[in-house]
């Protein structure tokens, strides 16, 4: 059904561990990351769209993509926008 959201694979038994913090050691530079952009008020930083339109399908939220560019950068992994 081309056009739609189509919902996940019903047969498909696990793809990831319980939780995927199972993966990740305690010392991880993805857990600073995380922790040091959940510490950080956006509105004040100038994150003008940092609260949800009314309208239009969500996006995502600018927490989470800081979080992955951030990452990326320390990483060294260019990001492609």
């Amino acid at each position: 059904m081309a056009g739609f959201i189509e919902g996940v694979e019903r047969s498909q038994t696990v793809l990831f561990p319980d939780r995927l913090e199972d993966w990740m050691s305690e010392d991880a530079l993805v857990r600073v990351v995380d922790l040091f952009v959940d510490e950080l008020d956006l509105a004040e930083l100038g994150f003008v769209r940092s609260a949800a339109a009314r309208t239009g399908r969500p996006g995502y939220h600018p927490a989470v993509l800081l979080k992955l560019f951030i990452y990326g950068y320390l990483n060294r992994i260019p990001s492609s926008r």
